[in-house]
């Protein structure tokens, strides 16, 4: 029984390197995808402009989105916790490289969220 947890936690573990390894590119795209075109542009035009009543519906979507995953947070053990606030590190700027402002925004965004979630959490 203790084996089949520590291969169970071992194998997560291993999915979870391979799912940020993707990440590494501050886009995840993998080789062949969409944002792996040689431009960004040729994608955009492709995809065409969105219009207003769309961006309203993606900010809709978004406000759910963070609600849900601060409800989801506020159930989570410290563990889980604790992956989010890791997760955050990792996509900080790494020593030597240029940060860039949206990378830093969103981990100012997860930290913002972990803590918000802490508001509804049982004490």
């Amino acid at each position: 029984m203790q084996q089949d947890k520590k291969e169970d936690l071992s194998e997560r573990a291993d999915q979870r390197r391979l799912a940020l390894s993707r990440w590494d590119n501050e886009g995840g795209a993998e080789p062949g995808s969409a944002q792996d075109a040689s431009t960004g542009n040729q994608v955009r035009a492709e995809a065409g402009e969105l219009s207003n009543t769309e961006l309203t519906h993606l900010k809709v979507r978004l406000i759910a989105l963070e609600n849900l995953v601060i409800a989801l947070l506020a159930g989570s053990s410290e563990y889980q916790l604790q992956l989010a606030r890791d997760m955050v590190a990792y996509i900080e700027p790494r020593p030597g490289y240029t940060p860039h402002p949206m990378t830093l925004h969103a981990a100012a965004q997860m930290t913002h969220l972990v803590g918000r979630a802490s508001h509804f959490q049982e004490t």
